[in-house]
């Protein structure tokens, strides 16, 4: 049986400040011509991932990396090969990008891609690139719904753009009005709200997507109805990931990297088994356990998509 190999190749997000990215055109007498991508390319056997996209990103952009991390790797099978794409998020280079190649750029928003067409193997990433950097998990029943409204009330707005509300001991009385006002906020500032699956409610609610607990997504063989929006799961080991990923899920967040108080009975992991435990993973990963927001760029380096936080809400200010 003939086996067709697969191409390794490294891909550069390149992304400013403001959180555009590059994409560049595909030149002539190459497979998709004419097709958009993030530029990179294949990663010769003597190479690291990471020195093939500084090469490939001076031979085409005429930049050098200075500041890169990990992201995520996919896996796709075109007409002409099987790629096994090496993503990194890259922030800081030398230089200022030009068409090499006489290839043509183009500084895009993940919300709102203007070029065509793309590659059909970027889709995911441009989902991915959707997801806000911290991802906030409530705790009413811990601190009381009035001061948790408050702290989610100043946390979106100064940035938060994602929530999930877990309150599995709240009575669903309360739960229902509560959940009623945090998306009512959240949907103010064009923030999502997740529910956890644990929850259940009265009445329906306009909410934006499902959160799996890992008992939920280990019993599921399929992903909840597309019609629930983003779909992320709880993950604590590389089973969980494994199942995660089969089921095409949005995201995931994995922990606990630290210690916790609301897990003191569970030993954390620490960075070095997380970024294990994601490395080459297709899914935006969420480091969970013990954040704060000065966290992030440690879970960066890590090869996480960001962070998720219960008291680090606190810290938006």
């Amino acid at each position: 049986m003939n086996i067709t190999p697969i191409v390794e190749v490294a891909a550069g997000v390149i992304i400013r400040p403001d959180g555009s990215f590059l994409l560049t055109c595909r030149p002539e007498g190459k497979p998709y011509e004419g097709y958009w991508e993030f530029p990179g390319g294949k990663i010769e056997d003597y190479e690291a991932p990471l020195h093939a996209l500084d090469r490939e990103l001076y031979e085409e952009l005429g930049i050098q990396i200075i500041k890169s991390d990990p992201w995520i790797t996919r896996v796709f099978t075109y007409s002409h090969a099987t790629v096994r794409l090496h993503f990194y998020r890259i922030t800081e280079w030398h230089g200022e990008p030009f068409g090499r190649e006489n290839q043509q750029l183009s500084w895009q928003l993940p919300d709102a891609v203007s070029v065509s067409p793309l590659l059909p193997a970027n889709t995911p990433i441009l989902n991915a690139l959707m997801l806000p950097p911290v991802y906030a998990i409530t705790q009413a029943s811990q601190i009381g719904i009035e001061t948790s409204l408050q702290q989610i009330r100043q946390a979106l707005t100064h940035g938060l753009r994602l929530i999930q509300i877990r309150e599995k001991s709240m009575q669903a009385g309360f739960v229902q009005d509560f959940t009623e006002q945090v998306t009512a906020l959240a949907h103010d500032c064009k923030a999502q709200v997740l529910i956890n699956s644990d929850m259940t409610f009265e009445q329906p609610i306009r909410y934006d997507g499902i959160h799996l607990t890992s008992a939920e997504l280990m019993s599921r063989s399929t992903r909840p109805q597309s019609e629930l929006g983003l779909c992320g799961a709880s993950c604590h080991n590389a089973e969980e990931l494994y199942h995660a990923e089969s089921l095409a899920l949005d995201f995931v967040v994995l922990g606990p990297v630290l210690p916790t108080l609301s897990h003191a009975d569970i030993a954390p992991f620490g960075w070095r088994k997380f970024a294990a435990l994601i490395q080459n993973y297709s899914l935006p990963v969420y480091a969970l356990g013990g954040m704060s927001l000065e966290d992030r760029a440690t879970a960066w380096e890590m090869g996480a998509h960001g962070i998720a936080i219960m008291r680090g809400i606190t810290e938006f200010q």
